[in-house]
């Protein structure tokens, strides 16, 4: 098995397990991290993608577009967990 094709489907691999987290879980935070992990599985299988096995440079675009991506996610990241910590808090029974 190439290296190549071993990253990819790490990233396809974290790509499904982020997407099933992001759609079972009921916690905020966990949507969040499950969201971080599918962001990260799509990194990897763009980098696997631009990696060119005959030894020619990669795809400097793809490149582009991971280290801008890495930047919004970490930026988007920050927003939603900044959101998710100003959620009001579940009302109980009246005291």
């Amino acid at each position: 098995m190439s290296s190549t094709l071993l990253f990819g489907l790490t990233g396809l691999t974290m790509f499904c397990l982020g997407l099933g987290a992001l759609f079972s879980q009921p916690a905020v935070l966990r949507k969040i991290l499950g969201l971080n992990i599918c962001g990260s599985g799509i990194f990897l299988l763009m980098i696997s993608i631009a990696y060119d096995p005959a030894g020619g440079a990669p795809d400097p675009v793809l490149h582009a577009l991971v280290l801008t991506g890495i930047v919004i996610s970490v930026s988007i990241t920050a927003f939603a967990l900044a959101l998710a910590g100003r959620e009001p808090k579940p009302k109980g029974p009246a005291e």
